[in-house]
């Protein structure tokens, strides 16, 4: 299952998550390119091509934000109230993928935009199997918002 267009942006801080989503997706056939950024700040550079990301002036945005709570310099929930505060990327899908189970950030979260929220798995076969979910659900079945709306 792919689609070179559906790009999948991953912000995670732990390399050992992010080395885990990786094979997830591999073994899950979900062979979408996966951007990779390591905190908030980094992740709205790339949205919105400022920075190092500058280059990307143009570029399409990603068909889904896959979002850590936990990140230095901006936090997930940070980087979700920037999203919905663009009109750029207000519709863009956004998908919690966290390890907290506080309570207060599954509503947070949600009462910020998001369009999921995920625990993740400490099981890798449990983890495997969440991803598999949430690619071929994001990715295949749910209608994506269209890129621009009309004013």
């Amino acid at each position: 299952m792919s689609d070179e267009s559906k790009v999948i942006l991953l912000v995670e801080d732990n390399p050992d998550d992010v080395a885990l989503t990786v094979r997830a997706f591999k073994r899950s056939h979900l062979m979408n390119p996966l951007a990779v950024v390591r905190d908030g700040v980094e992740a709205l550079d790339f949205l919105f091509a400022r920075g190092a990301y500058a280059d990307r002036a143009g570029a399409s945005l990603p068909t889904l934000v896959i979002l850590d709570l936990k990140l230095p310099r901006l936090d997930g929930l940070g980087v979700l109230k920037a999203l919905r505060a663009d009109p750029r990327t207000a519709l863009l899908p956004a998908v919690i993928l966290t390890s907290s189970k506080e309570e207060q950030d599954v509503v947070a979260g949600y009462k910020l935009g998001a369009n999921s929220y995920v625990r993740k798995p400490v099981d890798f076969t449990e983890f495997v199997e969440a991803v598999k979910v949430l690619g071929i659900y994001w990715l295949a079945l749910n209608q994506q918002p269209p890129l621009s709306t009309p004013s």
